[in-house]
């Protein structure tokens, strides 16, 4: 069965001398596995820096398996970034980007709102002239609603922690120690109620933009399952300082 589809490639592995396998969160199959054959050759149809991680493809491909090894008839981008590849700032943000949706969503099913949000996360990345100190806090928030573990509740005088393994903004420290203090819960709580747009507003130091990020991280250890080491946040934290 041949299907079309916009696709984000999450993943390139070298397969052989000149092929890849590749990782693609397509917007009709949700995460399925290509494999790409003479892209590593002078001969090859298909270029190698159109199956980079965060590139945004358009394709026709075989639908067989949705575990396993799939088959592309014709691959081509649907868009070429800008600013994103050339920009080292924007570059580690989109890198961990990919690497908590790649090791977040598991399924291969169809989820186009998913698949909305990612293609949106990218695009806006690319084209944004403002501050981006804050987006990846606000993606992993954002991602975390559409994999369905979104924090429950909101910041208040009365509700001040966030509980990181309940997911919820409760009245006291919870007695596991897996939380957020006061002032970072209300900075998770600013996130939440806000856009790519506008979540550069929300003040914070280098410190506890820092702290958040490692808070959050752990937020989805608690709520993905097996949830692998995490490594772009280290260069990210380097070059958002």
């Amino acid at each position: 069965m041949l299907i079309k589809t916009r696709g984000i490639v999450f993943r390139s592995i070298k397969y052989g001398e000149t092929s890849l396998i590749v990782d693609i969160f397509t917007e009709e199959r949700g995460l399925r596995s290509y494999l790409i054959s003479g892209v590593r050759s002078k001969r090859g149809k298909v270029r190698a820096s159109l199956l980079q991680v965060m590139s945004l493809v358009d394709m026709v491909a075989y639908d067989k398996h949705e575990r396993g090894l799939n088959r592309v008839k014709e691959i081509r981008p649907a868009e070429v970034y800008r600013s994103l590849p050339f920009d080292v700032r924007k570059s580690a943000v989109g890198l961990f980007m990919v690497e908590m949706a790649r090791k977040s969503i598991r399924e291969p099913e169809h989820n186009p709102r998913l698949f909305a949000f990612l293609y949106r996360s990218f695009h806006f990345l690319d084209d944004t002239t403002g501050p981006i100190g804050n987006l990846h806090l606000h993606f992993l928030l954002e991602l975390s609603f559409h994999l369905g573990f979104v924090p429950n509740g909101s910041w208040s005088a009365a509700t001040p922690f966030f509980d990181l393994q309940e997911g919820v903004f409760v009245a006291e420290a919870p007695a596991h120690g897996y939380h957020v203090g006061s002032d970072e819960s209300r900075m998770v709580d600013r996130l939440l109620k806000s856009t790519y747009a506008d979540c550069s507003q929300v003040e914070m130091t280098s410190t506890q933009r820092r702290l958040l990020l490692r808070k959050l991280i752990d937020f989805f250890r608690f709520h993905v399952e097996n949830l692998s080491e995490i490594h772009a946040h280290e260069v990210l934290q380097e070059v958002l300082e």
